[in-house]
């Protein structure tokens, strides 16, 4: 048996049989909609396809981060039972979430010295958050010890490069991504603005598309630019999606005509509801391992 566990956040947008299958306990996000108060646990609580209807019809959802509180209660229990703690977090780039985790981790540090707790920002978010994660678990299976999965994941982790577009633009101007009169003038011209992850964890817009069609292909070139060794690239690949499994699909086959060699089936998520309060419905995320992400 392992000495250490891994743990991470709901908002890394894998699916609940992913966490159950591979035995990752969970720090869970919340969020607020019409007054009441649901957890993010991919659609358990409430069915994912109610919550981006609700968006549609004008509901805003409000997100609440784990606090310092919460993250005690996910890691002393293995801790007081003699197990090492790993625990990824959602990027601190877009969360504050991380901090509340390191407040934990320094506090049970003095309470359990004898015992190993490391909480590592992710830089990244939804399933490329996921695919961090995937990989942390892929390294430990192989019996990489808990300071070889430390040692590298710091060293990847700004080679896992977040790729997306977003069809919504209302919730790009709530989120102050781009500006009121920029969305009016984008939704008149089918406008579709591609964005990245950075390196220090923040969404950043980087190009325009006209149209889906558009976008899908600007997302296949710019895998192609920059995946390790390009098109015989062999990791794996993550898309998450909200309410657009059928953009998914395109972009996932697409992907598939120029990648041979890509390892296993291109896995499609969901984007859970914290995640999905910020992007909307209609955002596809494309996540994979290549160069080291710029500003």
């Amino acid at each position: 048996m392992s000495s250490y566990k891994i743990t991470c956040c709901s908002t890394a947008d894998l699916p609940p049989s992913y966490y159950e299958e591979r035995g990752v306990p969970l720090a869970t996000f919340h969020y607020d909609m019409d007054g009441v108060q649901y957890p993010d646990d991919m659609g358990k609580t409430m069915p994912l396809s109610e919550f981006y209807s609700r968006i549609e019809a004008g509901s805003m959802p409000v997100t609440s981060q784990v606090n310092t509180e919460g993250y005690v209660a996910l890691f002393e229990p293995f801790l007081s039972a003699g197990i090492d703690v790993l625990h990824l977090s959602l990027s601190s780039g877009i969360s504050g979430s991380y901090f509340s985790a390191k407040i934990a981790e320094q506090d049970l540090r003095v309470k359990y010295p004898e015992r190993k707790l490391y909480v590592i920002d992710s830089q990244a978010a939804s399933s490329g958050y996921g695919l961090l994660v995937d990989k942390a678990l892929d390294l430990q299976a192989a019996g990489s010890s808990i300071d070889e999965v430390y040692e590298y994941i710091e060293v990847r982790k700004l080679h896992l490069q977040h790729l997306f577009f977003a069809t919504s633009l209302k919730h790009l101007k709530r989120g102050g991504r781009i500006s009121a009169t920029s969305a009016m003038v984008g939704a008149l011209l089918s406008i579709v603005p591609i964005c990245d992850v950075n390196n220090e964890g923040k969404l950043i817009p980087r190009s325009k598309a006209r149209g889906k069609k558009h976008a899908i292909a600007e997302l296949v070139t710019r895998m192609k630019a920059h995946a390790d060794h390009g098109t015989r690239y062999s990791g794996k690949v993550f898309i998450s999606q909200s309410a657009c499994r059928e953009d998914a699909e395109t972009l996932a086959n697409a992907i598939r005509a120029e990648f041979p060699d890509i390892d296993g089936e291109i896995r499609i998520n969901n984007i859970g509801s914290v995640i999905g309060a910020h992007t909307g419905p209609g955002t596809v995320a494309l996540f994979f391992w290549g160069d080291k992400r710029g500003e």
